[in-house]
């Protein structure tokens, strides 16, 4: 059974940084991609970032290239997202989730975590 699990949110100052982890564990095959996602309240839900399973190729949506840099451990089974100069508007709850190619397409991936809360404020 595929099992994806977040942690590392929390409140954090603006200008501050956090670092998301995602442990994934139940895939039969190395082969699959993950990528954050982020739902604010009221809004829909967006891609972050995506980190692809070899040669590490990464990706980044434009609102954090520059701040968040994404990163895997293949050992470990975990992905990071490293989140720096972080904004108020960078508030949502954050999800990893895996496919089989990094995609911005949410409908296209069926492994999701939990969710791990990530609020920006003074």
């Amino acid at each position: 059974q595929v099992q994806l699990v977040e942690s590392g949110g929390g409140l954090v100052q603006p200008g501050g940084s956090l670092r998301l982890s995602c442990v994934a564990s139940g895939f039969t095959s190395d082969y699959y991609h993950i990528a954050w996602f982020r739902q604010a309240p009221g809004k829909r839900r967006e891609g972050v970032s995506c980190i692809t399973v070899r040669d590490h190729s990464t990706y980044y949506a434009d609102f954090v290239k520059g701040r968040f840099t994404i990163s895997r451990d293949d050992g470990k089974n975990t992905v990071y997202l490293q989140m720096n100069s972080l904004k108020s508007e960078d508030t949502a709850v954050y999800y990893c989730a895996a496919n089989w190619r990094c995609s911005w397409l949410d409908y296209e991936y069926n492994d999701w975590g939990q969710g791990t809360q990530v609020t920006v404020s003074s």
